[in-house]
């Protein structure tokens, strides 16, 4: 196929250690010429052993890494995340963390992708809410474990005949890596669970970073925007917003959004989480607050937890 291009298998002497989960336009063209490769998007496969050594994978014990070049030029990682006692749909997938924290940067559009492992059905879908899906190009590392030399493919040929966002919704609607401003209303009640916040300022930036990201998150399908808020024993507050899927199942909630940020950002562990918060409509059809007792009440029980339910101005 005219569109595929064979590239080099990335083993001891070539693998590059990312910096974090997020690299500059800059750093990655520093990268890739210090590794000697032509292209940014040549450095994306040497990336991915070091994306795989970030993955928690508790359970399953197979770490996936997958490194995501955007079209500001921007580098970005994922990794899969697991969580002991709750059931695997709360799992996140590295290509899903990927997407979450690219879209948490404002990134416009991704451009290719190395992953370590063929992307599932559940990825392939996930993907389809980005718009141009089909363009974005992808090649597997580990192909070359399998005798066959790493390819760069689209995502159309992975994916025939896809099911998306243009069989929902108008052309209009804004896609996962675009802005998003959700009308939310006014708060109408706040329901504390488990223990008080200790910390007045906490409970509110909390509050604050949990509306903020209710109203950026990607909810075309329910029209059930929500966000979650979580903190750490330093007072750290990472946040993340709902990003639904047009198959809905592959849908990342906003407690799986908010973890990921914590990780992204060189947090801990979800059982380090000491406070969190909710916001999501009021009677919304698709609530998230059972979903969040759940994890918390798992992960981190000693967590406080207040939930502020949004009702329009005009109720």
């Amino acid at each position: 196929m005219g569109e595929e291009k064979v590239v080099p298998k990335p083993d001891a002497t070539t693998a590059v250690e990312l910096p974090g989960f997020v690299m500059s336009a800059e750093e990655a063209e520093q990268a890739a010429a210090a590794a000697g490769v032509e292209t940014v998007e040549d450095l994306l496969p040497l990336l991915v052993p070091s994306a795989m050594r970030r993955a928690r994978a508790p359970i399953s014990r197979f770490p996936v890494g997958a490194v995501g070049l955007g079209a500001s030029g921007r580098v970005y990682a994922g990794v899969n995340l697991e969580f002991r006692g709750l059931p695997l749909s709360h799992s996140v997938h590295a290509e899903q963390f990927l997407v979450a924290n690219a879209a948490a940067a404002g990134e416009p559009a991704l451009r290719a992708v190395a992953v370590s492992h063929m992307p599932c059905g559940h990825c392939r879908q996930f993907l389809q809410e980005i718009r141009g899906a089909s363009g974005i190009r992808i090649v597997v590392t580990s192909d070359a474990e399998d005798g066959c030399a790493p390819e760069w493919r689209t995502v159309a040929s992975l994916l025939i005949r896809p099911f998306g966002p243009h069989d929902l919704l108008p052309t209009h609607v804004p896609l996962v890596l675009e802005p998003h401003d959700n009308p939310l209303g006014d708060p109408a009640t706040a329901v504390a669970v488990a223990n008080g916040f200790g910390n007045g300022d906490l409970e509110s930036r909390l509050r604050e970073a949990a509306e903020a990201a209710a109203r950026a998150a990607h909810a075309p399908y329910s029209e059930c925007p929500s966000g979650f808020a979580v903190a750490d024993g330093e007072g750290r507050v990472y946040a993340g917003g709902c990003l639904e899927s047009a198959a809905y199942n592959p849908t990342l909630g906003p407690v799986q959004t908010a973890i990921i940020a914590m990780v992204a950002a060189g947090g801990g562990s979800a059982g380090e989480v000491v406070a969190a918060a909710l916001v999501e409509k009021d009677g919304a059809s698709v609530a998230q607050e059972s979903t969040a007792r759940i994890f918390l009440a798992t992960v981190a029980p000693h967590a406080s937890f207040h939930v502020y339910n949004y009702r329009p101005s005009d109720a």
